[in-house]
């Protein structure tokens, strides 16, 4: 059965989670529903009142496609409704920069954002793909904004910033990793983040939360994020930008 999106309209307070993993058994996130409910209520205490779910679609890892993510994402809010505690749940995915990424949105096969307007986009993490702004050019052509996952743990922005000015330049969005602040993925990528910040690079922040335990280190995230770029600054990475992405309202 073809998936069809629901209308899901961002409530006006709280902030919005562009990037999370609570779908059970479909990558390399929550197992099962239980721990699922668990990751959307601990991001909820962190002060999201959306969460979207990018799952993978990563050839030869993830194999997941548009329809069979939307049926597993509506069975699991279908359990989930009604439970007390939890944001309002979107879906979208994470795609992979590979050989066959234009072809899944020529085909249909990729999942954008709630509205269709953006969608979050991975790259390999030692290099930049060839041909990556052209393809971001084409996504932008097409009514697609990109939005850049974690920039800051690719190798190629670890020292400098200047290797993204093409992507920027055709209109990337750049989505930082709150938890890469704390150090979770090392000291490469929390200077990266850091740096970024400083330089304003950001058009939002989100999670990247996996297991119901990421929820605190992303609350201690979002006290980090305050501290580095002040509370206007953060809620604009956390409340005004994702909206922006979401409604593809996007401020240059």
């Amino acid at each position: 059965m073809k998936y069809e999106r629901p209308a899901i309209e961002p409530p006006e307070t709280g902030y919005v989670d562009l990037h999370s993993h609570y779908v059970p058994a479909v990558d390399d996130g929550v197992r099962s529903h239980e721990e699922g409910v668990s990751l959307c209520r601990g991001l909820a205490e962190a002060g999201f009142s959306m969460v979207v779910a990018t799952p993978h679609i990563r050839t030869a890892m993830f194999e997941n496609r548009r329809d069979p993510l939307g049926e597993a994402h509506r069975a699991f809010c279908a359990e989930a409704e009604g439970l007390p505690g939890m944001p309002v749940l979107g879906l979208g995915a994470e795609h992979y920069f590979d050989d066959v990424f234009w072809r899944l949105f020529e085909q249909g096969e990729a999942l954008p954002y709630p509205g269709g307007k953006s969608a979050l986009v991975e790259l390999p993490r030692e290099r930049l793909p060839h041909g990556l702004a052209q393809a971001f050019f084409r996504m932008k052509v097409a009514g697609v904004h990109p939005v850049l996952a974690h920039p800051e743990r690719y190798r190629p922005f670890f020292e400098s910033t200047d290797a993204m000015d093409p992507l920027l330049d055709v209109g990337a969005l750049p989505l930082l990793d709150v938890m890469a602040l704390t150090g979770k993925y090392g000291k490469a990528p929390q200077k990266a983040a850091e740096r970024m910040l400083d330089e304003g690079v950001y058009y939002a922040a989100c999670s990247d939360a996996h297991r119901p335990a990421d929820a605190l280190v992303v609350a201690e995230a979002i006290d980090l994020l305050e501290k580095r770029v002040g509370t206007e600054e953060k809620d604009f990475l956390l409340h005004h930008g994702p909206r922006d992405i979401l409604a593809g309202t996007i401020e240059d």
